[in-house]
């Protein structure tokens, strides 16, 4: 029975562990929101100019911060096609380029949109704006933040476990279990 306490302690401080990368997901809906001239993407750069297709674009805002400097991956997945703009500081509907660390249309040659390895910095107030390629566009989104520090504010759903974690439980669980049977069976025998 001591074996059994001791990997289960020795268990519960591997899962306590902080993981070192963090997932948040953020759900939303443009339908139906309010509209502005929408900036250009610009891969990971900041947009130099507006949209003149998408020149009244539904959006939706959600503030986030990230609790370690690092890169932090995007993906704002819709069922149409979809543009995502990161601020930080401000997001001013009336001027899209105030503020903005980046747009992006069609990531990974998909209509939806997305950043990988887009340097945040911890305390900093961001902005993700979720809308639409053109005027048409909008709709239901998810946007899937993941990154170095955890990631919090907006309308998260809440953090992804990440799989290793799971994994390690599973197992812990499953040896937990195994030897306990093996103490019970110890305990039937010697009475």
């Amino acid at each position: 029975m001591k074996q059994v306490l001791s990997f289960a302690l020795a268990l519960s401080a591997l899962v306590a562990t902080p993981s070192l990368a963090a997932t948040t997901i953020f759900t939303g809906n443009t339908t139906g929101g309010p509209t502005y001239n929408r900036a250009i993407a610009n891969g990971n750069n900041a947009p130099v100019s507006l949209s003149g297709v998408g020149t009244a674009v539904r959006y939706a805002v959600t503030s986030f911060t990230v609790g370690q400097s690092g890169a932090y991956f995007f993906f704002n997945g819709t069922n149409y096609d979809s543009y995502l703009g990161i601020h930080s500081n401000l997001f001013n509907p009336l001027n899209a380029l105030q503020n903005a660390v980046a747009y992006s249309d069609d990531f990974n040659l998909t209509l939806d949109a997305g950043f990988s390895g887009l340097n945040l910095l911890a305390g900093t107030s961001y902005f993700a704006v979720s809308s639409g390629f053109d005027n048409n566009d909008f709709g239901a989104f998810t946007l899937t933040v993941s990154g170095p520090g955890v990631i919090s504010g907006g309308n998260p759903i809440g953090p992804v476990p990440e799989p290793t974690v799971w994994g390690l439980m599973i197992v812990g669980f499953g040896l937990i279990g195994s030897m306990l049977r093996r103490e019970h069976k110890k305990v039937a025998l010697a009475i």
